[in-house]
């Protein structure tokens, strides 16, 4: 055990962290623990006891929705999921950021950590798979340029891996998106 006597601000942020993590429920303390081992890149593991499953045998993959409080790995969502392009993948990131890992709010290096932790190959510009998610409505701008996903995307990434009900998630939104844009256009003219 490490010795937190050295100094005096380790044990304070301890006493801190301590005192926070009591607030949360076994499973959200293990996500938060999780997730902050995953943002220092520190390979911890911490044992609360089993582990909740993912999903009860009855449900079908990919059957995920807002509120689901089981703990699904990062790569299993992925992979349940399917995305096909790099655009889509990030929606399925910030959806998984939102509901399994309580941060609403993120930035593309969130984004990028979690990809890499769901064991996906690496975006080539993951800056600009995230504006191009952006533009396309799956995610919108948020609190100190930050991004969030948005409830078009949220329900993209919740038909999935149905192409079809994914498609018709999206397409009131596009259309609106292109209508807003086309008013642009007319109004710089």
């Amino acid at each position: 055990m490490a010795n937190f006597d050295e100094s005096p601000d380790d044990a304070q942020v301890l006493a801190d962290i301590i005192a926070a993590l009591r607030r949360l429920s076994p499973e959200s303390r293990k996500r938060v623990l999780d997730t902050v081992g995953t943002f220092f890149g520190d390979n911890v593991v911490f044992n609360f006891g089993a582990r909740p499953q993912s999903a009860s045998p009855s449900a079908a993959p990919g059957s995920t929705g807002p509120g689901e409080s089981q703990a699904i790995p990062a790569k299993q969502f992925i992979a349940d999921k399917a995305p096909r392009t790099d655009v889509e993948r990030v929606a399925c990131l910030a959806y998984y950021l939102t509901h399994y890992a309580s941060t609403p709010h993120f930035k593309t290096v969130d984004l990028s950590r979690l990809n890499t932790e769901a064991a996906q190959p690496k975006f080539s510009n993951a800056a600009f798979a995230t504006e191009n998610a952006t533009k396309m409505g799956y995610l919108v701008p948020a609190v100190k340029g930050h991004k969030q996903i948005s409830a078009a995307g949220e329900r993209f990434v919740q038909a999935l891996p149905d192409r079809e009900a994914a498609k018709q998630a999206m397409s009131a939104v596009r259309s609106r998106l292109k209508r807003r844009n086309i008013g642009k256009k007319n109004d710089g003219a």
